[in-house]
């Protein structure tokens, strides 16, 4: 009450709801955002203390009995890491594939075992960047080093990726990862084909995101049972053909919306201002890029 804000931006939960409560009592406006096509019990909760909703899927906005604006899910610009400058300076060499695999610190046990079991096959066809977590360097930094040449120079096991996650997302050609909002984000705004293992533990969030997004033809979903290295290889023989690579990274394009940042500030914005909120056609020309 002493503070009044213009309005209120949240991601629902049911930590959110003394201050929705609140915020409808003073009729402070909110914007509600959720990433995963699947909303948990508790954004559906919170989703009616809510003006304005935005998602990433379209198919959330059924799952949340209104309409909504299709946003997608806020990323880092993906202009900071252009192709041939973020090669560049990851001492990737012109020509050569690059795969990028990362799975989150508690997520990238399966994708770490794939890694290891597929290596140094792996790195006869790639460049590979691997993030492994934090726990795993010691281990990988270990299988690096027995590697002969050339796998041990194209084999990166790093703990994780700060500022020059950027560099590698830009540098992929393909990315082996979960089925996380912001890393389904990355991908396609960047349209890159994927090689997506839901985590499984996520009630069921990822398996429902990764669905949707293999379906669209921009990734190759494997379950996380049945991820292992000679899953990876095969994923990756399937991507070798030229035809069928071009056509998922056109998909993967297709659901880009590298702005979405922008886009959620706008609807926020326009709440905070008291105008008129915009055209949901408008919002998501803005989210895609388009002028």
């Amino acid at each position: 009450m002493r503070w009044r804000p213009d309005a209120i931006f949240t991601t629902g939960g049911y930590v959110a709801v003394p201050t929705l409560l609140a915020a409808a009592a003073l009729r402070v406006p909110v914007l509600l955002w959720e990433g995963n096509v699947v909303p948990g019990r508790s954004v559906r909760a919170t989703a009616r203390l809510a003006r304005v909703l935005a998602v990433s899927f379209p198919e959330t906005a059924a799952a949340l009995g209104r309409e909504a604006y299709l946003t997608g899910t806020p990323i880092r610009d993906p202009a900071v890491g252009e192709a041939v400058a973020a090669r560049a300076r990851l001492g990737i060499p012109a020509g050569e594939r690059c795969l990028l695999v990362f799975g989150g610190s508690q997520a990238a046990r399966r994708l770490n075992h794939a890694v290891r079991q597929a290596l140094p096959e792996l790195a006869d066809r790639a460049v590979v960047l691997h993030v492994t977590g934090e726990p795993a360097i010691g281990e990988f930094g270990a299988v690096r080093d027995a590697l002969s040449q050339p796998g041990c120079d194209r084999y990166r096991p790093v703990a994780f990726l700060d500022r020059e996650m950027a560099d590698a997302l830009a540098a992929a050609d393909v990315i082996v990862g979960r089925a996380g909002s912001s890393t389904l984000a990355e991908m396609a705004a960047r349209g890159v084909p994927m090689v997506i293992v839901p985590y499984p533990h996520a009630a069921g969030h990822q398996a429902a995101n990764a669905r949707v997004v293999g379906e669209a033809g921009a990734a190759i979903v494997i379950a996380d049972e049945a991820f292992d290295g000679a899953a990876l290889l095969a994923a990756l023989d399937a991507l070798g053909d030229r035809a069928r690579y071009a056509a998922m990274a056109a998909a993967s394009r297709s659901l880009g919306r590298p702005r979405a940042a922008a886009a959620v500030a706008a609807l926020l914005a326009a709440l905070a201002r008291r105008e008129p909120l915009p055209e949901p056609a408008a919002i998501e020309r803005l989210a895609r890029g388009a002028s």
